[in-house]
């Protein structure tokens, strides 16, 4: 693979657009992808797939089951790689090519909220915010402790567990569980934030609070979601993506695709005529 490192100017304002390519001209752009196909063995699940991810937004991917949404997120950070696939293509975040990255480096930059909550159930609350940290060396004790409080401000869970923190992360319910896992996730700093399906088990109390802190959170983070709730999309995204059959029909405006899509694909899809 050839990388001609891009700067963002040339990110957001493209000599040519294909079209299935997207830019939000508006923003700077955190990450590009630039004719990606993905596959498992030599079965491909993205097509040609070119779209830019705007700074501190909130981007929604949407499709029907098998359409390649998770494997268009695990490709963001490296993780396609691990469950052994590949892929072609590029995927630059500030313009330089992840594939030139340390992986491990890389997913500290983008961490990932998987579906289920996954706290590591034989630590603690307070050891499972630092885990990643620990693993990386990191041993200063008192800024440990600020740093477990400010993730568990930030992931709106501090309040509901300061007293507990040392009781096994597995002890809480499910959805202080998933922002027991967005803890962290911050904790270690990330720029961007990937979540997939992150409130699909989850209580509507629970989702509630998971949306409530995605709008929170992309004060400082770009945050990219895989959900199947076309409510969901709505609400917490400021930009949604249609995936379909492992091509992207359509990026625009989650309120002008909600409303106004320019592919009648999306319309059928938003409207629940298929999926």
């Amino acid at each position: 693979m050839i990388n001609n490192e891009i700067n963002n100017d040339t990110l957001i304002k493209p000599a040519v657009e294909k079209e299935n390519s997207s830019t939000v001209s508006a923003n700077k752009v955190k990450i590009s992808v630039k004719n990606l196909f993905a596959s498992f063995g030599k079965t491909e699940v993205l097509h040609d797939i070119n779209i830019e991810i705007p700074e501190k937004k909130v981007v929604a991917i949407i499709g029907p089951s098998g359409c390649g949404k998770s494997t268009f997120l695990r490709c963001l950070n490296r993780m396609h790689e691990v469950v052994g696939g590949t892929i072609k293509g590029y995927i630059l975040i500030d313009g330089k090519d992840i594939m030139k990255e340390d992986p491990v480096y890389l997913r500290k930059r983008i961490g990932m909220v998987f579906q289920k909550p996954n706290p590591f159930p034989t630590m603690s609350i307070s050891n499972n915010v630092t885990a990643g940290l620990k693993m990386n060396g990191f041993r200063n004790k008192k800024l440990l402790r600020q740093i477990v409080e400010k993730s568990l401000k930030q992931a709106a869970l501090w309040d509901e567990v300061k007293d507990n923190l040392n009781d096994s992360g597995a002890n809480i319910s499910g959805g202080q569980q998933q922002r027991l896992c967005i803890a962290r996730t911050i904790a270690i700093n990330p720029e961007v934030i990937l979540m997939d399906e992150p409130a699909s088990a989850l209580d509507p109390i629970s989702t509630a609070k998971i949306e409530e802190l995605i709008f929170e959170l992309k004060k400082d983070y770009t945050i990219v979601i895989v959900t199947h709730n076309m409510q969901q999309a709505a609400r917490v995204s400021d930009y949604t993506a249609f995936f379909y059959m492992g091509k992207l029909i359509e990026f625009a405006d989650t309120k002008k695709m909600f409303t106004a899509p320019d592919k009648k694909q999306t319309e059928d899809y938003i409207t629940g005529r298929f999926g």
